[in-house]
């Protein structure tokens, strides 16, 4: 299993249902060192799936004293490929460390 961070519509239950085909367990955790920005999604099967025009994105920033909160949720390889083909192309998957000490992915601005 690995971790994927969510802070924005990964957290809605009808988007992990589309997206993953099930409900994501998982547990709060904090990403220190970003700040919430917003992008505008023009993709029609994202909009549909997240039912809102614009999406958080992490803008990373280097002040540890900056933190974004979210949920870590549990997921297969599969799910992470999943979860690639519904973020658009306005993000990237990078590998950090939480503020638990844990290790998993991220989704950030280009």
């Amino acid at each position: 299993m690995a971790y994927l961070f969510s802070y924005g519509t990964l957290q809605k239950e009808q988007v992990q249902i589309e997206t993953f085909g099930r409900i994501l367990e998982g547990e709060k955790d904090i990403l220190t060192g970003y700040k919430l920005g917003r992008v505008e999604i023009t993709d029609p099967e994202v909009l549909r799936k997240s039912n809102q025009q614009y999406h958080p994105i992490l803008e990373f920033s280097g002040n540890t004293e900056d933190e974004v909160e979210g949920i870590l949720f549990q997921v297969t390889d599969q799910e992470i490929l999943q979860a690639d083909e519904y973020e658009v192309e306005d993000y990237r998957r990078i590998e950090t460390v939480f503020k638990s000490g844990k290790s998993g992915f991220i989704y950030i601005g280009k």
